[in-house]
């Protein structure tokens, strides 16, 4: 098994590998395309996404600055709007679903880290795929962690740090995320 296959399978993986290295180095030539890029450059925008991200629907809207670490563990559906400033650390998959509205300054870690200070020091990480239903809106400044799913139609308070699962229509927020009651 290649690295670049354990780390997008969650397993155990080393990131300094070569092929990851110049995996990164792609992305960050591309992220610093697109970067620099205004909303007057629609086409170039959208061809410089199409070859960062794994997918990416149409209308979908990235402002920018916009972070990844490898861009093609990312799958972006029909209308989804990221603002500024989002990061979006995809070792594992990430997928949004149609529809959704990212706020600004979000992070979505599928990135992790082992909690055993002995994997750590000989290098080694993994993650955890994310996964974001349709139609959901995550308010600015929000973390995402790995493996989290967020169901469609739910609602992430802006600044929320979302340790688990939310359900389909659910709204949560704060620290640890929490359901918050209907009105």
């Amino acid at each position: 098994m290649t690295e670049r296959e354990k780390m997008t399978s969650g397993a155990l993986y080393d990131p300094g590998d070569p092929d990851l290295a110049a995996d990164r180095a792609r992305a960050q030539r591309l992220m610093a395309r697109y970067n620099v890029t205004t909303l007057d450059d629609a086409a170039e925008r959208r061809a410089i996404l199409n070859e960062l991200l794994g997918s990416l629907g149409p209308r979908g809207a990235i402002r920018t600055p916009f972070f990844v670490d490898y861009g093609y563990n990312i799958h972006v559906g029909e209308g989804v709007f990221l603002n500024y400033g989002c990061v979006l650390l995809d070792i594992c998959r990430i997928e949004i679903g149609d529809g959704t509205q990212i706020g600004p300054g979000t992070q979505i870690y599928a990135a992790d880290h082992p909690r055993d200070a002995a994997i750590r020091a000989r290098g080694l990480e993994n993650g955890k795929p994310v996964r974001i239903g349709r139609d959901v809106w995550i308010g600015g400044h929000a973390i995402i962690l790995p493996g989290v799913t967020i169901g469609d139609g739910a609602n992430i308070g802006a600044g929320s740090v979302v340790t688990r699962d939310v359900a389909a229509g659910a709204t949560v927020a704060g620290n640890p995320a929490r359901p918050i009651p209907a009105r």
